[in-house]
């Protein structure tokens, strides 16, 4: 069974999509018609635009949805059993399997860009990766920091979690993960707390948008990222995706239970290879691809 993902914020690169939109008729009237839509010329920030433009989470955001996005609707052999998407990538998956029209799903992943970018602007905060500790450890150490924000945001591979929450709280969680063994702590260059309290201003403006547009069902299970379990119903998928702004993205969890349910190739559809990557350290055995 093929299992088509989605990559999130931070896969981004300069030029992408470049040559997909110089080759592709089709693929050209997409990004063509995205730039309608925003009412900005997203390629020209995707093709030619600075880094430091590029990694700005209203453009980029966008960016990764159209690229993810188009490549599905364009490549002949897009036949997924079921889908997930990393964060962002949520969406790019839900456009692709048909759940939400390219039009409402572009809309959906501006706004959400917008309202991440406001909440991170109300109050410092920030993000790191932990490298070498078990989950459970770092959920310890995070639970017992009570004066701070401070949780695990994204749980990508074993022995990879992101944690978020306020730049004390970091610095706290920091220390107590360094002395209980972690191999290294990597801070992250965002904008916020993403996933986590701090995300509940945008939270709120993201679910009048949902609620907003027409979901249908799927033409295949969506694994999401805040229960790592599959659904098509159109209802439950509105609510995860509304949740997800502010709970963790269980994305070593949702690659474990594809693969229970019978997934054997995993197939990337974005820029870059950083789901490739977390999935051979989830499963190595599987197959793993892009498209």
């Amino acid at each position: 069974m093929k299992a088509y993902v989605f990559p999130g914020q931070g896969s981004q690169f300069r030029g992408m999509g470049h040559e997909l939109y110089q080759q592709s008729g089709a693929a050209k009237a997409l990004f063509d018609q995205a730039n309608d839509i925003l009412g900005y010329e997203l390629t020209r920030i995707m093709f030619e635009g600075t880094d430091d433009e590029l990694k700005q989470t209203i453009y980029t955001q966008p960016a990764v949805f159209l690229h993810g996005v188009t490549l599905a609707l364009t490549t002949e052999s897009f036949a997924p059993d079921m889908v997930a998407g990393h964060s962002l990538g949520e969406l790019s998956a839900l456009t692709a399997a048909g759940a939400l029209s390219f039009e409402d799903g572009l809309r959906l992943a501006s706004i959400r860009a917008q309202a991440m970018q406001r909440a991170c602007e109300l109050t410092p905060s920030s993000m790191a990766a932990v490298l070498g500790l078990a989950d459970n450890v770092i959920e310890q150490i995070c639970h017992e920091i009570t004066d701070e924000i401070i949780i695990p945001a994204n749980y990508n591979s074993p022995g990879q979690v992101v944690i978020s929450g306020s730049l004390e709280g970091i610095q706290l969680a920091t220390e107590a993960l360094q002395k209980a063994g972690a191999r290294r702590i990597v801070p992250l260059q965002v904008s916020g707390a993403f996933h986590s309290p701090f995300m509940e201003p945008a939270r709120q403006e993201f679910a009048e948008a949902v609620d907003a547009m027409t979901f249908v069902k799927p033409r295949c299970p969506i694994y999401q990222n805040v229960d790592a379990r599959p659904t098509t119903d159109p209802q439950t998928i509105q609510a995860n995706l509304i949740a997800q702004l502010t709970s963790p993205v269980r994305w070593t969890q949702s690659v474990e239970t594809m693969v229970a349910d019978g997934a054997t190739e995993f197939i990337e559809c974005g820029p870059g290879k950083v789901l490739q990557g977390l999935i051979k350290k989830i499963v190595s055995h599987i197959e793993v691809a892009a498209v």
